[in-house]
């Protein structure tokens, strides 16, 4: 069973917030991918995990290049086992997986601002329920990620 967190984004915007989360999983010798949902947004977290200040360095590059099994972090738009064996899964502008098992932990990360976005993700937490995974509700509070109940 894999454990899914939905983190909902209130306080900063998502180039904000992954770089954080990312860090905790490097710290950990692990591995992630990041699923985007367009191929802009992808290019776009590439270029900003270059220039973020804390932390100061994250190694990671595009899905698809010829040293993806070396990059501690993957960015991409397939959904496809990455090749650096992520074990963590972040899901951001509404992306969604059908390999789920085959993470420990996943993270999706949705703007709260985004009515939208904030009614996809109920969709996909009544899915993830459905399907028998552990789930957990983070909210970003003033002292950082606050667990709902």
């Amino acid at each position: 069973m894999t454990e899914v967190g939905f983190y909902h984004l209130t306080r900063t915007r998502l180039d904000q917030a992954l770089p954080r989360l990312l860090g905790r999983v490097l710290a950990t010798r692990g591995h992630a991918f990041v699923l985007c949902g367009e191929a802009e947004r992808a290019k776009a977290l590439d270029a900003a995990l270059w220039t973020v200040p804390d932390p100061d360095w994250l190694p990671h590059g595009l899905a698809g290049g010829p040293d993806d099994a070396l990059q501690p972090i993957l960015i991409g738009i397939e959904d496809a086992l990455p090749a650096n064996g992520a074990r963590f899964l972040f899901l951001v502008d509404g992306a969604a997986t059908a390999r789920m098992p085959a993470y420990d932990r996943v993270f999706d990360l949705f703007d709260g601002a985004d009515a939208a976005a904030v009614a996809a993700a109920r969709g996909r937490w009544s899915a993830a329920k459905a399907a028998g995974h552990g789930l957990a509700y983070w909210q970003q509070g003033a002292a950082g990620w606050e667990r709902k109940a």
